[in-house]
C-alpha cells in the first residue's frame, strides 16, 4: 500500500482548462465553478502579446468583491478611483477591495512586450460587501516567501501577507523543481481548495493523471492535506478557505450576497461612472 498516498490523498473532483477568449482564459466564473469554490468565484489567466501595440484592461468597475492580480511578466501602469496610481513591476500584486464600488485600470508600459498573470475574484463577507473601496499594490520584494511558496494572501508557514484580505483566505504561488515534493496542509476549517497551473506538470497524491499547465483542479471538501510532486519544473497558484456561507447575487462586474446589496453596488458604480464620463475619462 502506498502509505503517503493514503495519508495525503484528497480527491480531485473537477478538472478544467476553462474557456479561452483571445489572450484571456477563464478558468472559473461565479455562475459555474465559483459556486462550488466560493469565496473564490473567478479566476482568469491572461497572456497578452503586446508586440502589435499597446493593450490592457482599461477603466472598468466592480462591487461586492475583492480582486487580486498577480503579474508574472510585464509592467503595468495602474490607477483606480480610490486615487491610487503608479507602475506595478513583474512579480508584483494588485489588491482591490471593491466593496460598495470602484473603477480601476491596468495598462502595460510602453517597454512591455508581453503581460501574463492571474486575476482572482473573492466574494466578500456580508459586512464588507458595501464597505468603502480600498487598494494596495506590492512590489515582489514585499511578498513573503516560505520555501517554494509565495504568500499572496492570508498566512502560511508562520508568515502572513501584508494585504488586509478577509480572515480565513489563503492564496499561494508555488514553484517546484523537477521531482520536488511539497505538501500543503490547510488551516482548520478550510474545506475549499483548488490549484491552477501556469507552467509544467504536477502529480497529486492519490490521482493517476497528472495536472498540466493551463489546467485548474478543485479538490473534495475534506480539509485534508494535499501532496504534490513536480514532473518537470512546475508553477501554480493554490487557494483554500472555509466555504462562503452566502448565496451569490451576480451582476456583470459584481458579486454580492443578495439582490439588495447587488442593487446598491451597481448604483454606486454607475454614479462613479457618470463622474468619470463627465471628466472625459470614459
Amino acid at each position: 500500500m502506498n502509505t503517503a498516498a493514503t495519508v495525503f490523498a484528497r480527491a480531485i473532483v473537477h478538472r478544467t482548462r476553462g474557456a479561452q477568449h483571445g489572450p484571456v482564459t477563464r478558468l472559473m466564473s461565479p455562475g459555474r465553478l465559483g459556486r462550488q469554490l466560493k469565496p473564490f468565484v473567478f479566476l482568469d489567466w491572461f497572456d497578452l502579446d503586446l508586440s502589435a501595440g499597446r493593450q490592457g484592461f482599461g477603466l472598468h468597475p466592480h462591487s461586492g468583491i475583492a480582486t487580486f492580480t498577480w503579474l508574472l511578466e510585464g509592467e503595468a501602469v495602474y490607477e483606480d478611483t480610490t486615487g491610487a496610481k503608479g507602475v506595478l513591476p513583474a512579480g508584483g500584486v494588485e489588491w482591490m477591495r471593491a466593496g460598495k464600488g470602484v473603477w480601476h485600470a491596468s495598462e502595460p508600459t510602453a517597454a512591455s512586450r508581453r503581460m501574463t498573470g492571474f486575476q482572482l475574484w473573492l466574494a466578500l463577507p456580508a459586512e464588507l460587501e458595501l464597505a468603502p473601496a480600498e487598494s494596495m499594490y506590492l512590489a515582489p520584494e514585499h511578498i513573503p516567501r516560505q520555501g517554494p511558496a509565495r504568500v499572496l494572501l492570508g498566512g502560511y508557514g508562520g508568515l502572513r501577507s501584508p494585504i488586509p484580505s478577509p480572515v480565513g483566505v489563503t492564496y499561494l504561488a508555488v514553484s517546484l523543481k523537477d521531482g520536488e515534493r511539497w505538501t500543503f496542509t490547510p488551516p482548520a476549517g478550510h474545506d475549499v481548495a483548488w490549484v491552477a497551473l501556469n507552467a509544467g506538470s504536477l502529480r497529486v497524491a492519490g490521482e493517476d493523471a497528472p495536472l498540466a499547465a493551463g489546467e485548474m483542479a478543485a479538490f473534495a471538501e475534506t480539509g485534508a492535506a494535499i501532496e504534490f510532486v513536480a514532473a518537470g519544473d512546475a508553477a501554480f497558484v493554490l487557494g483554500s478557505a472555509p466555504k462562503h456561507p452566502h448565496d451569490l447575487a451576480l451582476g456583470y462586474y459584481s458579486v454580492h450576497s443578495r439582490a439588495e446589496t447587488l442593487a446598491a453596488g451597481e448604483a454606486e458604480i454607475e454614479r462613479i461612472g457618470a463622474e468619470l464620463r463627465a471628466q472625459g475619462r470614459l
